[in-house]
Parts: structure tokens; C-alpha cells; sequence
């Protein structure tokens, strides 16, 4: 069932498909966001995350000034 899947018909069909959905202008919008969606995950998967990265700025400042 699932090897029929991949078939360049139906391929073509989603994109079709996708078009009529979301128009020819929104779809790189929404693949930019696919795009960083799936770096964050995999940054989040290996994590990669560093901790200075999800202080706000003014935490930083401070932090700074106290040493």
C-alpha cells in the first residue's frame, strides 16, 4: 500500500493539489517555514540549543555587569 505512494502521478496530483489550496504565492512561504521547523527540530533533536541562545537580552546585560 505504502510503496504506491510515491508514484510521480501521485505527486503530481499533491502539488495540484497544494496550489489550488494555498495559491502560488503563499506556497515558498510555507516551505521557508517547513524549512525552519525541520532545522529547529533537528536542533532540538542533537541538542544543539545553547543556553546563553534562550536568555532574553536584558538577562545577559545583567548578568554581565554583576561579574
Amino acid at each position: 500500500m505504502l510503496e504506491n505512494l510515491l508514484r510521480p502521478t501521485h505527486l503530481l496530483l499533491l502539488v495540484i493539489a497544494a496550489l489550488l489550496l494555498f495559491g502560488p504565492s503563499k506556497l515558498p512561504e510555507l516551505g521557508r517555514s517547513f524549512g525552519t521547523m525541520l532545522r529547529e527540530f533537528k536542533k532540538g533533536a542533537r541538542g544543539d540549543f545553547k543556553e546563553e541562545e534562550d536568555k532574553p537580552q536584558e538577562i545577559k546585560s545583567i548578568e554581565d555587569t554583576s561579574k
